[in-house]
């Protein structure tokens, strides 16, 4: 495909500014990690809400982007050798983006590695054990009487705490002193446990002292409170 008008997701989603970035996502923490790094990076780009409640993710116009129908999912109209690059999995969207931007990722190739196994960490360990237990204790998981599925899921969000805890002691961010696509990939995720999933004093959150230092500055930044809430909920 040679040209923005040439993907079907644009049928559903029409690009009002098709020379910039096409982002088709929802203000959940894995949708806000890519709206916090556009919004950081400064790159242009023009956000679509694809609402769940409409199944929009079940769409032939989605699917053409992301055959696994999760958000969020990116068109780069000008992508490597100027052709246009589609990108789902929110990961390699940081990782393209920290590229194409030259930001949030050390130049350094031993830093620059450092900073990708803690995004893996978080893709790997922090979003699925904090969704699990945003399932059990917020949504229709809350009603089972066995509460071991429960339990199981968050003595392992307390161990992630943990991991990371012990790491940021003396850092200021995930990967040392320099903010990088580690921390915008793993700070939404850890406000939303103790946020949104309510799960706060259930995974005694305010014993980790570093995670809540430094989620307390990582939602200070002004890019931060933007790409929270983009897309705008309609």
């Amino acid at each position: 495909m040679t040209s923005l008008v040439d993907f079907p997701i644009t049928q559903k989603w029409p690009a009002q500014h098709p020379e910039r970035i096409q982002l088709y996502s929802l203000p959940t923490p894995n949708g806000v990690k890519v709206s916090i790094m556009l919004e950081e990076t400064g790159l242009p780009y023009e956000p679509h809400l694809v609402r769940f409640d409409t199944n929009d993710q079940m769409s032939p116009e989605f699917l053409s982007l992301n055959p696994n129908n999760k958000i969020p999912a990116i068109i780069d109209p000008n992508g490597p050798n100027g052709q246009p690059l589609p990108l789902f999995e929110s990961g390699a969207i940081l990782l393209y983006l920290a590229d194409k931007s030259g930001q949030f990722v050390p130049a350094d190739p031993a830093q620059r590695y450092e900073a990708i196994q803690w995004l893996m960490f978080q893709m790997g360990g922090v979003g699925p054990m904090f969704g699990q237990v945003g399932f059990f204790n917020k949504f229709a998981g809350k009603d089972y009487e066995d509460k071991r599925p429960r339990d199981r899921y968050v003595a392992e969000a307390k161990r992630l705490l943990a991991v990371l805890d012990k790491h940021l002691a003396g850092r200021d961010w995930i990967s040392g002193n320099e903010y990088s696509i580690a921390d915008i990939a793993t700070f939404p995720w850890i406000r939303n446990l103790v946020g949104f999933y309510e799960a706060r004093d259930l995974v005694g959150f305010d014993d980790f002292a570093n995670v809540k230092r430094v989620l307390d500055v990582f939602l200070a930044r002004p890019a931060v409170q933007r790409g929270l809430e983009i897309p705008k909920r309609v």
